[in-house]
């Protein structure tokens, strides 16, 4: 039977005096620079100026990644409140992906109203890079020995050292390694948007702009309600998984803009004039 046996290098790459690289930083650094290069690529397919998503890019990173930080500190502000000083620790870890979509929204609207352009049109050419960045980032959870799931004799089982267990778990070795499972799921979702992305150039207005944002959400969502089940440290509101409750209501607003779309009967966008749109 195959075995493999996941275990944690370490969150540090190299450390030169006080100062350290860490496997966080650079992955959520790889990220955005992936990202941006993906955007302006797409961009460029569906008749967009590519330097608009180059300036979008900075608008989301201001807005996404305090907004992340915040929304992961809210939801443990128990713990955060005896040690503020770590509250802007972000490369300890802890930045939530439903805070970061919070917050890349409310600057992607006002990008999209300040510079007179669609906001579907510009979302459908982030959220390929959004996703793939999430796949990415993932990896800084292995790096950090968290957010991983419950205990497991799975033979990719993960190996999370004693001081990152939770103390109902702290005589188990082996956890399962949901930061796999979600990359790997993500990757899936954007193969699913490429695809339907490069389908929608290829027969000329048959894929309303929006139809990518709206997959996203579902796609997403779908496989984040089930990785959140198995996880330890999911963020609570009482007795619900916050992350669940989230996913829900993104699936939700999927499907009605999915409705709203194709079956409500809205009029066909052409994507080659949807940037001057507002």
């Amino acid at each position: 039977m195959l075995l493999v046996q996941f275990q944690s290098p370490g969150p540090i790459i190299v450390e030169i005096g006080p100062l350290a690289l860490r496997w966080y930083g650079l992955l959520i650094a790889s990220a955005v620079l992936i990202g941006v290069s993906l955007s302006q690529y797409l961009a460029k397919r569906r008749g967009v100026d590519p330097e608009l998503l180059a300036d979008l890019a900075i608008w989301l990173v201001i807005g996404a990644i305090p907004c992340a930080r915040l929304y992961y500190v809210l939801f443990k502000w128990s713990d955060y409140s005896q040690r503020p000083q770590d509250i802007i620790a972000i490369w300890q870890g802890g930045i939530a992906i439903h805070g970061a979509i919070i917050g890349g929204t409310i600057a992607g609207l006002i990008f999209a109203r300040l510079k007179k352009v669609s906001i579907w049109q510009l979302s459908d050419l982030v959220v390929p890079s959004l996703i793939l960045g999430q796949a990415i980032g993932r990896w800084g959870n292995f790096f950090n020995s968290e957010a991983f799931g419950r205990p497991t004799d799975l033979p990719w089982k993960l190996y999370i050292p004693p001081a990152n267990r939770p103390l109902e778990y702290i005589n188990y070795e082996y956890f399962h390694p949901t930061f796999l499972y979600e990359s790997l799921w993500n990757i899936g979702v954007f193969i699913l948007l490429l695809w339907l992305f490069f389908w929608g150039l290829k027969h000329k207005n048959s894929l309303k702009v929006g139809t990518l944002t709206f997959v996203y959400l579902i796609a997403y969502s779908c496989g984040r309600i089930w990785i959140e089940g198995l996880r330890t440290d999911s963020l609570m509101l009482g007795f619900l998984r916050v992350a669940q409750l989230i996913s829900l209501a993104e699936i939700t607003f999927g499907l009605i803009g999915l409705a709203w779309l194709y079956w409500l009967k809205r009029p066909l966008l052409d994507v080659n004039r949807a940037k001057n749109i507002k």
